[in-house]
């Protein structure tokens, strides 16, 4: 079979009203189109298919073709030599009634992933896809486009996730995400793990820490053979943000963890590689749209997306622009710097996009999808001194302050901070000052457990840090994920948990259920 650029770029027909589109299939500059000769002989689909960052008029479909996943190289046993992928979008999950059809270019320079960006279709609707190659079909995936702009929908489902890590359980809390049928998922940071297999764990990494390509693009594959990650990708748009173990555990913009030689963090020049090497595997396997392909060491992933007049989803990255974590990067006593009203967790620059955001909003609800803890935790070791975590939000408190005294400043009408990276579950009011415990409740937080990270945890768990933070409400420490319903007059959140991660199949719970009603502030819990 031989490609034209001309046949490549505008796709094939389809019955019906056909939607234009924009096929993305490269996270590096353009090369010109190989002759692609002889079949593919297997199915090439075993990393699965995903969808993303929906609009009213369309939706981002992802799939990244692999023979061999585990490939010590991260091409995943593909030919050196781009293969003609075909799509189509229907609007029945038989793929009988479709509305779009195209043709996109899996290339060998981008690990052989596309994305296409599907437009011209119909706002706030349900639509199936999937993809060919050489005559082996995808599986089907479902998606749904977000409703027209002005329009206020009668409900959202929404399931958030975070944190799961390969060796630490199975994935069975994306299985059970997937059961209840979301129309939109969100992702909050470590979609995956860095860190080289250990072979005492429940299942292991394949391959050493994560610092070349080669390496994150193997991990993300190992992790993408997962069947319940696979089914949860299929379910429904995921928006994704990374948090740190996607490049470098507590990393800090240019800043490692460490300067370990061995994990190309010797030098600030040899960690912003190690870092475009993660940016790049990263985007190459997200549901993303162009504007996050990645320039080097630079990614844009802070982005907004309005769900018709009842939300906006402000997505933000907090780590490529902070400041290196005051006091060392985990929990201390009185650390003076966290407190320094210059130092930022956002950067400048998404910071004022933030602000503007909020200035702008007409919607119902208001979320920051985001990656750690939002409230201040005090761990309080010893009275009258605040002890807290320098990773989170408790390490720049005058950017904290800024961004909670923008929503106030905008009359947010419901500002909920949705948040992953602890492990457990928790539920906050949100404070205008947090050292007085008669101050306003001015929003709230919602914390996700891992799907996996810290194993299986213990359900009789009580955190004593409860005690001396009255703004916290809630807190579980077993793995799962939080199912959310959004309605115009009310959010209700359920924090969904498993008993084990270590073994397959566990059965779900609903271990707390909290209400927030539409232009009041703090949370109602109601199971």
């Amino acid at each position: 079979m031989t490609l034209s650029r001309r046949h490549v770029l505008a796709g094939g027909l389809a019955a019906g009203t056909i939607a234009t589109t924009t096929a993305v299939a490269s996270a590096a500059p353009a090369t010109s189109l190989l002759v692609a000769t002889g079949p593919i002989r297997d199915s090439p689909f075993a990393l699965g298919i995903a969808s993303g960052d929906p609009t009213p008029s369309g939706v981002v479909l992802w799939t990244r073709l692999a023979l061999e996943p585990l490939a010590e190289d991260g091409k995943g046993g593909m030919p050196s030599r781009a293969v003609a992928v075909q799509w189509e979008v229907a609007t029945d999950e038989g793929m009988g009634r479709p509305v779009a059809r195209g043709t996109a270019v899996a290339r060998p320079e981008d690990a052989h992933a596309v994305h296409v960006e599907v437009e011209g279709l119909r706002p706030g609707r349900e639509y199936w896809y999937r993809f060919r190659v050489d005559g082996h079909l995808s599986p089907v995936g479902r998606t749904r486009t977000a409703p027209a702009r002005h329009e206020l929908p009668s409900s959202l489902a929404m399931s958030f996730a975070s944190c799961a890590h390969f060796e630490a359980g199975y994935f069975t809390a994306y299985r059970h995400l997937a059961d209840d049928q979301p129309d939109l998922v969100l992702h909050l940071g470590d979609y995956q793990y860095e860190g080289k297999g250990n072979p005492t764990a429940v299942r292991t990494h394949a391959g050493t820490e994560t610092v070349t390509l080669g390496g994150y693009r193997l991990r993300h594959a190992q992790y993408k053979t997962d069947p319940d990650l696979q089914t949860a990708h299929a379910v429904a748009p995921w928006l994704v943000v990374w948090d740190d173990h996607e490049v470098d555990n507590n990393w800090a913009a240019g800043i490692p963890e460490n300067e370990r030689a061995d994990q190309w963090n010797d030098t600030p020049e040899r960690f912003l590689a190690r870092r475009a090497n993660a940016f790049r595997a990263y985007y190459e396997n997200m549901p993303l749209r162009r504007s996050s392909i990645p320039d080097g060491p630079d990614m844009r992933i802070y982005r907004r997306m309005q769900w018709g007049q009842l939300a906006n989803f402000h997505m933000l990255d907090t780590r490529q622009y902070r400041d290196d974590q005051a006091c060392g990067d985990g929990w201390d006593t009185n650390c003076a710097e966290a407190s320094d009203p210059s130092r930022t967790l956002t950067g400048d620059a998404q910071e004022a996009w933030l602000r503007d955001g909020f200035s702008r909003s007409r919607a119902r609800w208001d979320f920051l999808g985001q990656q750690v803890f939002f409230a201040q935790r005090d761990g309080k070791v010893e009275p009258e001194l605040l002890h807290a975590s320098n990773d989170s939000w408790d390490g720049y408190t005058g950017s904290r302050d800024r961004v909670t005294q923008a929503w106030v400043d905008a009359g947010v009408r419901n500002p909920v901070v949705l948040t992953g990276d602890v492990h457990k579950h928790w539920a906050a009011d949100l404070k205008a000052d947090y050292a007085d415990p008669d101050s306003a409740v001015v929003g709230t937080e919602l914390v996700t457990t891992s799907i996996t990270s810290g194993g299986d945890g213990n359900g009789a768990w009580s955190d004593p840090i409860m005690a001396w933070n009255p703004h916290l409400k809630f807190s579980g420490n077993q793995r799962g994920y939080v199912r959310t319903t959004v309605t115009p007059t009310s959010m209700r959140a359920d924090f969904r948990s498993l008993d084990r991660v270590t073994t397959r199949g566990s059965a779900v719970r609903t271990q707390a259920s909290f209400e927030l009603a539409d232009g009041q502030r703090g949370l109602q819990r109601v199971g």
